[in-house]
């Protein structure tokens, strides 16, 4: 059984209510609980956590090595400008794939540069909730790949 860490960076503890012409009104917890039953289905563990401080993620990040297969990130704001999680998720060797509600890509020009990027296994934006979704499906899949290609073997 593989296991997924979920990271969310600041300001998402305010989805469903925070610009939601932008990122639509469907809750932090709403979406944790669709990742949830969708891990449940595919035989795999997850755990969420949230932060608004740079250091908790940080933190966060480190603390995933050894213990996760992969992270699923939406850094929200510190996308664009933090390089301690970008220095942190360079260090862990964790695979990580990054997510974001709307396309960066079409908003404000600050917004369209990840520093993320280079160290991410992926990056899935624009999709809305269904970012988290995708994201969390390219996790299943190669966690299946990894496991056919093992044989079926695991640690325990």
């Amino acid at each position: 059984m593989g296991k997924v860490l979920v990271l969310h960076g600041p300001n998402l503890n305010l989805l469903g209510t925070r610009e939601p012409e932008i990122y639509g009104y469907t809750t932090l917890a709403d979406i944790n609980r669709m990742m949830a039953a969708r891990a449940q289905e595919a035989g795999i563990a997850i755990d969420f956590f949230q932060s608004n401080h740079e250091g908790a993620l940080v933190d966060a990040i480190q603390e995933a090595r050894g213990r996760y297969d992969f992270i699923i990130f939406n850094a929200a704001a510190y996308t664009h400008y933090s390089i301690a999680l970008r220095d942190a998720i360079a260090a862990v060797k964790v695979p990580v794939i990054e997510v974001h509600l709307s396309n960066i890509h079409q908003r404000e020009e600050f917004r369209h540069t990840s520093v993320l990027a280079p160290v991410a296994l992926g990056q899935v934006c624009g999709l809305g909730v269904d970012s988290y979704l995708a994201a969390l499906e390219a996790v299943i899949h190669k966690l299946a790949a990894e496991e056919e290609q093992d044989g079926g073997q695991t640690d325990a």
